[in-house]
């Protein structure tokens, strides 16, 4: 199963069951991928998260059963997974700009919002720059968080900027690493990190992680931060993952190797500075 039809797979399934209990494991299994890297790639290809997707889509549906029949309105919050009518109608007149009954009574128009339907379209004869590299395990010394992968996206650039407000002489912040080894869950693990020096005491707040061996996709990047990753993470998931005839993603890990800012004349925001991205991968 490709990159894209994993996706649709996945969308699919959501649609089937949007009136039922969903989890990220189960959606994950359905498109045969780890819930880790189906988040990652969910987010890259659709703009939204899959939590933030199947929240529209149940509100948007829950409007037309408030709109079209005459059920109790706490028997349609608990269909679509709100556990008391006061949750569901805050996030219904989020996303409506009524209430439920004020809809009802009103009789007027609903939000829709309608499933996605994942395709791709290729242009031209463009290759992504892209290595494939070897690597033994090697052990960083880190200052570790877990996060939930629904806030990850504001949450992890807090986390930095804590990090350099106390830590930032310790760990320099050599790599940002992604990790799940479970694959499993709705939460991951977040390391701010350096090559680990064993002579070394490990300070009070941090910690070492052992990165497993593996072959590494590396994808280098040049240019502004963030913005340049941002858009060599959309290329990696939108392009080079679907149309990969050769590998498959091996293990719930991402790395992002940063160069030294201090280096570069204008540190990260310079148009020269340089990281890269790393994906462990194996033979399809």
């Amino acid at each position: 199963m490709d990159w894209v039809t994993s996706i649709h797979q996945a969308i699919q399934y959501i649609e089937e069951h949007l009136r039922e209990e969903l989890t990220i494991r189960a959606i994950a299994q359905q498109a045969a991928l780890s819930p880790f890297y189906f988040q990652k790639g969910f987010a890259m290809l659709c703009g939204m998260t899959v939590g933030d997707y199947i929240r529209q889509r149940r509100l948007s549906a829950a409007g037309l059963e408030v709109l079209m029949t005459d059920r109790k309105i706490i028997d349609i919050a608990l269909e679509f997974g709100y556990d008391s009518p006061d949750s569901f109608t805050k996030a219904f007149t989020r996303f409506h700009g009524l209430t439920p009954a004020a809809l009802r009574k009103s009789g007027g128009a609903v939000r829709s919002f309608a499933p996605l339907r994942i395709k791709v379209t290729l242009e031209g004869g463009q290759n992504m720059d892209c290595k494939s590299m070897k690597k033994e395990a090697f052990t960083v010394l880190c200052r570790a968080k877990t996060f939930k992968y629904e806030e990850a996206a504001a949450q992890v650039p807090k986390f930095w900027k804590e990090h350099f407000g106390t830590g930032g002489k310790v760990v320099c912040g050599m790599y940002g690493i992604n990790l799940d080894e479970s694959m499993g869950g709705n939460e991951f693990e977040y390391l701010i990190a350096d090559n680990y020096d064993p002579a070394k005491e490990i300070p009070d707040g941090f910690t070492t992680r052992t990165i497993p061996a593996h072959t590494w996709a590396v994808f280098p990047c040049t240019g502004r931060m963030p913005q340049a990753l941002q858009g060599l993470n959309q290329q990696i998931f939108s392009q080079w993952l679907p149309t990969n005839p050769d590998y498959k993603i091996a293990a719930g890990i991402n790395v992002e190797l940063y160069s030294d800012a201090s280096k570069f004349e204008n540190g990260a925001q310079d148009r020269d500075y340089y990281c890269e991205v790393w994906i462990p991968v194996e033979k399809k």
